[in-house]
């Protein structure tokens, strides 16, 4: 095989990502791309999180802005809700590399037990212009399995 070829499968598959569900590109004349990803929690899994985020085909690291939208896409119990980390940090639940110099976007849940709400955020681990960027979605229970189980034992 070329190696021209070579470098350019490389490109292909370094570009592929098990969770990508979209791709919009930003325009003929840039080399950054919106990607968009979903992401099903793998505890609560009646709750799948859509993120987009901004990824730069030839630069060294990503810019650190996305957003965040999560939704209820299937049950809910209080199975899974016993399950998960309630602390106030809560538990990281994926991470992806923005950078090559340790810079990642991560998503991590935390659970609202006085609102019985679920919120995911996203969030960059470096500081970017006096800021760590980040965005946050919530997925209240009311209405689940899980919201009655819970209420009762308060």
């Amino acid at each position: 095989m070329r190696p021209i070829y070579c470098v350019l499968l490389l490109l292909v598959l370094a570009g592929c990502d098990k969770n990508e569900v979209g791709d919009v590109s930003l325009g003929v004349f840039t080399t950054k791309d919106i990607k968009l990803d979903a992401i099903v929690d793998p505890v609560v899994t009646g709750v799948t999180c859509h993120v987009s985020s901004i990824e730069a085909n030839l630069d060294f690291a990503d810019p650190s802005d996305s957003a965040i939208a999560c939704r209820q896409t299937g049950d809910i119990t209080a199975q899974m809700i016993a399950q998960i980390d309630k602390s106030n940090s809560g538990e990281v639940l994926f991470t992806k590399s923005k950078s090559i110099f340790f810079k990642s976007m991560k998503i991590r849940r935390i659970f609202d037990a006085e609102n019985q709400t679920l919120m995911y955020v996203s969030y960059s681990t470096k500081e970017t212009s006096g800021s760590f960027k980040h965005s946050l979605s919530t997925v209240p229970l009311w209405g689940t399995k899980a919201y009655d189980a819970t209420k009762l034992q308060q």
